[in-house]
């Protein structure tokens, strides 16, 4: 079992940024790939970026250029970088954990983003 606790949501204005934390429960970056979700009232849960177990990392478009996702396997924590927050990007966002090599899948308990315009 994995647990995932993620921090630093907040309200914050346009065009400023936030640094959004999901903290592992032990250290499972090695077999785990790790995203970030968010889902905006009235919409479906979308992936925003990944990162793989080898490091690779991949965006949704509308966060490209602006958003990172990056871990540290010191910390068992994987972080999302949030620059230029849009009114659009207001969401609860989701950490998540995912092993198709041992087929689990966890969810954090999630984390209010809200920009406001």
């Amino acid at each position: 079992q994995v647990q995932l606790v993620e921090s630093g949501g907040g309200l914050v204005q346009a065009g400023g940024s936030l640094r959004l934390s999901c903290a592992a429960s032990r250290n499972i970056f090695s077999i785990y790939a790790m995203g970030w979700y968010r889902q905006a009232p009235g919409k479906q849960r979308e992936l925003v970026a990944a990162i793989s177990t080898g490091g690779s990392t991949n965006y949704a478009e509308s966060v490209k250029g602006r958003f990172a996702i990056s871990r540290d396997s010191a910390k068992n924590t994987v972080y999302l970088q949030m620059n230029r927050l849009k009114p659009e990007d207001t969401a609860v966002y989701y950490c998540n954990a995912n092993s198709r090599l041992v087929g689990n899948n966890y969810w954090g308990q999630g984390t209010q983003v809200t920009v406001s315009s």
